[in-house]
């Protein structure tokens, strides 16, 4: 058996919602508790493994800050090629940066074919050599500001808030988390990179799922207007400051851009930078005329270059003492 579904959850969930005290029926058997207990300790060890990964890349950062300086200005150097390409290359750079920089760590780039036929959003996967645990991560590379946590195509999140006339209960909010629309929530490893242009800044931020949903206690729906096309669903704490929101439910909405976002800048007291803070990057124009002049030679010409920048990776782990 698995987790609740949607519809099958409807009935105790609207309960919950309306203020009953009645529970869901899928959680009173065992068979489901069993089940559900099952699912939750795959999903803590995955985010033990997660955080494990995220510590170990802030105590190297903290250490040797040059590195991601380096490879950050890089990744936001391709926004002068074209808006969206530093998206794509953040992938494939992180990915090396893990293999070059992190010798207790391994990075495999999945790649958009792999993504189109998965369930869960993944970009890179991530082996810890010392424990072979495997975890999948989100890389975001956004600006400073809206920031997408999770992708809601069939906007399973928007319909089960839409349930609700009030969610300002503690009961009714932890139905909501518990619910089985809502276990993305968690089960998504997001490391969103994120850039102020115009100060030419990055950071590498990480949202806390667990205080975002230990600090709800209130999510109202806010109509369209003020430059929303949508209604959304707000996740506010006790002092009503944002936390996060539930975005876009109807069809003439993008799919892609239905699901859980925040920002950056809004809630930032519910991020944890692995950077340490800010850090400034600059534009490295010899990779702009790099990728231009490995365009239009040969195969050959990009081994040659290939092995000149492999000594200069050996040099800068030398340097660093890695």
């Amino acid at each position: 058996m698995g987790a609740p579904s949607l519809e099958g959850g409807r009935r105790g969930l609207y309960n919950l919602l309306r203020g009953s005290a009645a529970a869901c029926s899928l959680c009173s058997t065992a068979t489901c508790d069993a089940e559900m207990f099952s699912k939750q300790r795959i999903l803590l060890n995955t985010q033990v493994a997660y955080r494990e990964f995220t510590n170990r890349l802030k105590l190297l950062i903290s250490k040797h800050p040059e590195l991601i300086t380096l490879t950050l200005s890089n990744i936001f150097t391709m926004r002068l090629i074209g808006n969206k390409t530093h998206g794509d290359l953040a992938e494939i750079a992180i990915a090396e940066f893990v293999n070059q920089y992190m010798y207790d760590f391994r990075s495999i780039h999945v790649g958009k074919d792999l993504y189109r036929a998965k369930s869960k959003e993944e970009d890179i996967k991530i082996v810890n050599e010392i424990t072979k645990a495997e975890f999948p991560v989100s890389l975001k590379a956004y600006g400073d500001g809206p920031l997408q946590l999770s992708t809601d195509k069939s906007s399973l999140m928007f319909r089960t808030l839409s349930e609700a006339v009030k969610l300002e209960r503690p009961s009714q909010i932890k139905a909501i988390f518990d619910h089985a629309a809502f276990s993305s929530f968690a089960e998504i490893n997001v490391l969103p990179l994120i850039y102020d242009e115009k100060r030419q800044r990055c950071n590498i931020l990480v949202f806390d799922y667990d205080a975002a949903r230990a600090q709800t206690t209130k999510i109202v729906r806010r109509s369209e207007g003020r430059g929303r096309k949508h209604p959304v669903f707000v996740f506010l704490d006790s002092k009503d400051e944002y936390i996060c929101e539930v975005r876009y439910g109807d069809a003439a909405a993008n799919a892609l851009q239905r699901g859980l976002w925040t920002h950056t800048r809004n809630a930032f007291r519910y991020f944890e930078s692995i950077t340490g803070g800010w850090i400034d990057y600059s534009h490295n124009l010899v990779l702009v005329k790099l990728f231009s002049h490995a365009l239009v030679s040969s195969p050959a010409g990009h081994e040659l270059a290939l092995e000149k920048i492999k000594e200069d990776i050996v040099a800068l782990r030398k340097r660093s003492g890695i």
